[in-house]
């Protein structure tokens, strides 16, 4: 989707450990949409105090999530489609990745506590701790029912999140969803 006019912006949201960025990678293998993680836009200082075991909060993720909305705007601009993997906790901070883009999807992959727990414990070479799940869980403000968001139930299987959200958002398929 490089080049056209009225490019697609998807940002795949969602606590930690809900399987953001494999879905995120899943929709860009599907649909040629360029992929980036959130996380590589963190300061070396955000990034040292969530390895620490403390949360970010609003001060800290404010200039997080500007240069975020400022990287989709240049995607914006230069007509490239994007697929970001973005925990986007909040409805204002969902709000500033919208003014990145002219045309902003979120995907949110919902789930149980426990099972998110479970998985967090489980993945390896990722900074977030396991013991920051319940402060993200209470930043969470599920999305309203006036915000354009697509909910899916993370405990399913990746391949079928990346198939109900590519389906459910109307993406052109460049090629096969399979095993992700």
């Amino acid at each position: 989707m490089t080049g056209e006019p009225g490019s697609r912006h998807v940002v795949v949201m969602g606590v930690s450990g809900v399987g953001k960025t494999t879905v995120a990678r899943g929709i860009s293998a599907a649909t040629g949409l360029t992929f980036v993680e959130a996380d590589e836009f963190h300061s070396p200082e955000n990034v040292a105090r969530m390895r620490s075991g403390v949360p970010l909060d609003d001060a800290t993720r404010w200039p997080w999530l500007h240069d975020i909305a400022g990287w989709l705007a240049e995607r914006a601009a230069q007509g490239r489609s994007t697929v970001l993997a973005c925990s986007a906790l909040k409805r204002s901070y969902r709000d500033v990745l919208r003014q990145g883009a002219p045309r902003v999807d979120f995907v949110h992959l919902a789930g149980q506590p426990e099972v998110i727990r479970a998985r967090i414990t489980e993945r390896e070479g990722h900074y977030m701790p396991a013991s920051l799940l319940e402060s993200q869980l209470a930043t969470l403000e599920p999305p309203e029912p006036d915000e354009p968001v697509l909910v899916l139930d993370a405990s399913l299987a990746p391949q079928a999140l990346v198939a109900a959200a590519v389906n459910g958002l109307g993406l052109p398929v460049s090629a096969p969803v399979g095993r992700q």
